[in-house]
């Protein structure tokens, strides 16, 4: 950050393993998080979210709790929080914006700080900043493939392996949950199609207004057969502007062997965006790790820090 002329210090850390830790004057994590509990530095006296912040005197809060579906907490109450004590809030957690986008991008704007999320849709991958650098275009539709998991199961069907043997797979290598219900049942990739499109097309669009269906009912044979013919299957996310109407649906699809999403594989990405300017704007990501989710919490730190709109 010297480059940039940001000067920090991390003052508060909070997790299920570590509790609430806090110190204003800094702590250090050179050796990472887990030094900290070796060290058995003390847990401050905080008992929830707003007193910790208040503890650690934070200006920047990075929020990266687990998805939930159903009501995206405890992340919005964490970033509510952080708005309302002052400090910029930063989240890796989709739902965040799927649940309560207009009401703390409102009360972002009311504390003059920033709520800032472009890990949540392609990890680091530049979706929502994009926009920013595109005055005045109108985005007609997209469609991509969002959700990895599926995809490395989708791979290894075609490679010969069932889909429990693919979902192993994908578990024992770290990209698939003990409980990989909202990746295989299209879950998670609704939840990425409905944050763009109320961020990007401005449409409140609710989860249950998607058409939604996971992989889960496809056979090893169905796909091995469709990757043979050139058609093989993705979990293909989709969004159209009808109108004022925005029509969205994440559904197993065949795609033939001339479309760029059929040659994405692994844990590889990609969206191909539609607008009234450019008829077609692809951004392709290649096999992230978590330091590429991390990135993108990092570009929207120095958003934040260096007062960028």
């Amino acid at each position: 950050m010297r480059d940039l002329q940001i000067a920090y210090r991390i003052t508060g850390i909070a997790s299920r393993r570590l509790g609430w830790l806090a110190d204003p004057k800094g702590l250090s994590v050179a050796s990472g998080a887990g030094a900290l509990a070796r060290e058995g530095l003390p847990a401050s006296q905080a008992t929830n979210v707003r007193d910790w912040l208040h503890a650690t005197q934070a200006d920047v809060l990075f929020e990266a709790t687990s998805l939930n579906v159903t009501s995206g907490e405890p992340a919005i109450d964490h970033i509510h929080a952080a708005l309302e004590m002052g400090a910029h809030a930063i989240t890796a957690n989709k739902s965040t914006v799927v649940h309560a986008y207009q009401e703390l991008r409102a009360l972002a704007a009311s504390k003059h700080r920033r709520f800032l999320f472009e890990s949540t849709v392609m990890d680091g991958a530049p979706i929502f900043s994009l926009f920013d650098t595109l005055p005045v275009l109108h985005l007609r539709g997209f469609r991509g493939i969002l959700n990895s998991t599926t995809n490395v199961i989708l791979t290894g069907m075609e490679q010969g392996l069932s889909f429990e043997q693919s979902l192993k797979h994908a578990q024992e290598i770290g990209i698939a949950e003990t409980d990989p219900t909202h990746d295989v049942e299209g879950w998670d990739a609704t939840v990425k199609v409905a944050a763009l499109v109320i961020v990007l097309m401005g449409v409140p669009i609710k989860l249950s207004a998607i058409e939604r269906k996971g992989i889960s009912g496809l056979s090893a044979e169905e796909v091995r057969t469709a990757r043979a013919e050139g058609n093989p299957y993705k979990l293909v996310c989709r969004a159209q502007r009808e109108g004022a109407v925005v029509t969205a649906s994440v559904r197993p699809e065949k795609v033939t062997l001339t479309d760029p999403l059929a040659w994405i594989s692994g844990t590889s990405s990609i969206v191909h965006f539609e607008t009234d300017i450019l008829p077609g704007l692809a951004i392709t990501e290649m096999n992230p790790g978590v330091e590429t989710t991390a990135y993108g919490m990092l570009a929207d730190f120095i958003r934040a820090a260096s007062g960028d709109a």
